[in-house]
């Protein structure tokens, strides 16, 4: 049997340790980070999280020996492979994956990188005078040429696409274009919490985006309530102030005379007398002067269009008792 070094032993029952000791653990992908950034990374999690790299095999045998305490974490093995980190925290999984997120920067593409999207260099002037970097540019398949005393790209031109590798020239020329490609920073692939495995495409989602689900449905579920006529505390106030306009408008639409109504009914007896004597052609003298006063309101709104209502004259819109009662005549009948 092959000897296997107390240090390594020794990592994995303390890997194994932190997994058990915390809620929440996760892998990340560190891929294509510096050292010094990692660093840098560990010491702003310090107050939260732990960030621990080693070999994968012996992260592996850390998931094992803690998925003996907490079923469901070698759930994480997948996650398990080319350059990542194991993070231990008490932060709860989306949190974290945002605090992750926000620890990424654009970072220069080395020669054999694949472009994370297409690496377009935009037409316009660059940084450069006249000089050899022309040729240079030339050669990575720019279409450069000088311009108002700089060199200049004619064209928009896609010097990558997406998924391509890119090659040595164009990564040595693209920081001086100003251009930086690549996305540094932990990556979390996937974290486990009571027994389940957050994958990232659960985890990527925008922030509030639960909570405006659940304020849509609150919000769908009280238009339901009111529709169908459910009381319940949320809904009881709504459907009485439905009730109370659908009753209005059916004792108007009835001309059943109420408290609440009665003024309406007026209004609207008023008003249909008003256009009957129009239809018919009356010659009462009352009747022509309130119909010669409607006719001529319009006008004088669009001649004077700054004149508050309030300052109408009120006799215009007074209804004497005869006026009234020749209207409800005619309302019932």
């Amino acid at each position: 049997m092959a000897h296997v070094a107390a240090w390594k032993k020794d990592l994995v029952k303390e890997l194994a340790k932190d997994m058990t000791d915390n809620p929440i653990v996760a892998i990340v992908d560190v891929h294509g980070i510096p050292g010094q950034q990692i660093q840098s990374m560990r010491a702003g999690m310090r107050e939260h999280a732990i960030l621990k790299m080693t070999k994968n095999n012996l992260l592996l045998l850390a998931l094992e020996e803690a998925a003996k305490q907490k079923p469901g974490l070698e759930g994480l093995k997948d996650a398990v492979h080319g350059q990542c980190a194991m993070v231990a925290t008490d932060v709860n999984p989306f949190k974290l994956f945002r605090q992750l997120e926000a620890t990424k920067t654009a970072a220069p593409a080395k020669a054999g990188e694949l472009a994370p999207m297409d690496i377009i260099v935009r037409k316009g002037p660059t940084p450069f005078g006249p000089g050899p970097i022309i040729g240079d540019l030339q050669k990575i398949g720019l279409p450069a040429a000088i311009e108002g005393g700089k060199i200049a790209i004619r064209k928009d031109t896609t010097l990558v696409k997406m998924g391509e590798p890119i090659p040595a020239p164009v990564a040595a020329m693209l920081p001086k274009l100003e251009i930086l490609p690549m996305i540094v920073g932990l990556d979390l692939r996937s974290a486990f919490e009571d027994g389940t495995i957050y994958g990232r495409d659960v985890l990527n989602i925008p922030e509030g985006y639960y909570l405006n689900l659940f304020a849509t449905a609150a919000f769908n579920a009280r238009a339901l309530g009111v529709a169908i006529a459910f009381p319940t505390k949320e809904t009881i106030v709504p459907l009485i102030v439905k009730a109370f306009r659908e009753s209005l408008g059916l004792s108007i639409s009835a001309a059943i005379p109420t408290r609440e109504n009665i003024e309406m009914l007026i209004a609207k007896a008023d008003s249909h007398m008003l256009a009957i004597a129009a239809a018919t052609g009356s010659t009462d003298e009352r009747v022509v002067a309130r119909l010669s006063a409607a006719a001529a309101r319009p006008v004088a709104a669009a001649a004077a269009p700054e004149k508050k209502e309030e300052e109408i004259d009120e006799k215009d819109e007074q209804v004497s008792e005869e006026e009234a009662a020749a209207g409800l005549s005619a309302l019932f009948g």
